[in-house]
């Protein structure tokens, strides 16, 4: 079992912490120098086509995505199931923070600092403000918890740690969030691999230590010290009497329909259908924050469980109302597949479509070519991906296939030409015929299509 890395990465980090948490021991850690561009070497694309770090290399396995990973890892080499529980609740609950960390904390730390590191670019304003709401979000989740995914430590504290530590090295003044600060140091103290993490975010420091020494003049010049109101989760009786699964979205929203057609395939049917006009800023209200402190949609409310991120909700609502594992095996292989398919639609697919067409829709900005490479470059991934096999992630259909379809077809309403991706064009063709909702899915695609139009 290879770890192919960078000590000075931090997903590579947390892949670290949770193997010496496990005990595990790899068998080669191959150090990838990814500014001298050795991760495109032929013998490495042979392992991951999308060339990223970490990858692990298991017998003959290969699986990248860090957070994929650490759940892999836990599933297959784990003596106890401690850091990411059988319990579908508790499991989901971790399952929506490692995606908080992947897009919205870890994000907001690579927006604002990577253009000024590797690009050389003058600090952005705008992109700060984005980690001080992602630490007040991240605040706001340990508000009465000693761990930031309940009260157990898990791989949510894992991951977290390897990103607040990060910011850390960056100078970046967190004091101001209680609740972080108090769990960072409690983390610290219970996580092994703490000392290999660290020695790491000191690997990367060496980019801030040849900044100007302005640099950290210019973040401290930078902070914005407002007076963010902050809701705090509560518990299912403070906020309703009644005990239903209740669902809050909105049709047109690509998150929402994967969570829709999911429920379709597994027969699931929500009590309540609430609309959210996030336009409007609905998702805003008092009565839904004390529900989602994120305030995101789509949200689930089952019987007092609250949770959102959508891949997060489709992995729950198959491990609690499944009537069987097809959409998401128990198979440690199979899983971790489909868990690195999600977070590759969630933070390479998806995420081009928000860089390119968002800034357009939203703000009225012009195109922009190189957020268009990166749809580009993403599409040639999944057809990759899509090389030789029938679904998504493998041989099978899965929620893989799901998530990816509610992307390509919004992809599709956009006008987005993807005839090009041989593979893709097949997948696509034949998902749209197997999926359970897909004419739900494409009705929210033709919502969302107003934009377009107008």
């Amino acid at each position: 079992m290879d770890l192919y890395y960078r000590l000075g990465s931090a997903p590579c980090r947390s892949v670290l912490m949770t193997a010496k948490a496990l005990g595990v021991e790899f068998d080669k850690k191959t150090t990838i120098n990814t500014r001298a561009g050795e991760q495109f070497n032929p013998e490495y694309l042979k392992i991951n086509p999308q060339h990223t770090i970490p990858t692990l290399h298991d017998n003959g396995f290969a699986l990248w995505e860090s957070r994929a990973i650490m759940v892999y890892l836990v599933e297959k080499y784990g003596k106890d199931d401690k850091l990411f529980p059988k319990d579908p609740q508790k499991q989901a609950l971790i399952n929506q923070r490692l995606y908080f960390d992947m897009g919205t904390l870890y994000k907001s730390f690579s927006e604002y600092y990577y253009p000024q590191i590797f690009l050389k670019k003058p600090a952005n304003e705008e992109n700060y403000k984005k980690i001080e709401v992602a630490f007040e979000f991240l605040n706001t989740f340990l508000e009465g918890q000693t761990y930031s995914a309940g009260e157990d430590y898990s791989l949510a504290d894992i991951a977290f740690l390897a990103s607040v530590s990060t910011f850390d090295v960056a100078g970046f003044d967190f004091k101001r969030y209680a609740n972080v600060a108090r769990w960072y140091e409690q983390a610290k103290k219970l996580t092994p691999g703490w000392e290999e993490n660290w020695a790491g975010c000191l690997e990367f420091r060496k980019y801030f230590d040849t900044k100007p020494k302005s640099f950290f003049q210019l973040l401290a010049a930078l902070r914005l010290h407002q007076n963010t109101r902050v809701y705090l989760i509560t518990t299912f009786s403070e906020c309703h009497q009644r005990e239903k699964m209740d669902f809050y979205y909105r049709p047109g929203s690509a998150s929402c329909r994967s969570v829709l057609m999911t429920a379709k395939a597994l027969g699931v049917e929500f009590d309540k259908k609430i609309i959210i006009n996030t336009r409007a800023g609905e998702q805003f209200k008092p009565e839904f924050l004390k529900i989602n402190p994120q305030h995101t949609v789509p949200t689930l409310h089952d019987n007092g469980f609250a949770l959102w991120e959508s891949r997060a909700i489709m992995v729950y609502l198959v491990e609690k109302y499944g009537k069987d594992d097809k959409l998401f095996p128990k198979d440690p292989q199979k899983q971790a597949l489909i868990n690195q398919r999600l977070y590759f639609d969630m933070g390479t697919l998806y995420k081009s479509f928000s860089e390119y067409y968002y800034p357009q829709i939203f703000l009225k900005k012009p195109a922009n070519e190189e957020n268009y490479k990166k749809i580009e470059v993403a599409f040639g991934f999944l057809n990759t991906f899509l090389e030789g096999q029938t679904y998504g992630a493998g041989e099978d259909y899965s929620l893989a296939d799901i998530s990816f379809l509610s992307s390509v077809s919004t992809f599709d309403v956009a006008g987005f030409d993807f005839k090009r991706y041989a593979n893709v064009v097949r997948w696509y063709e034949q998902a749209k015929k197997l999926t359970p909702g897909w004419e739900d899915n494409w009705a929210g695609c033709q919502e969302f299509r107003k934009y377009f139009d107008n």
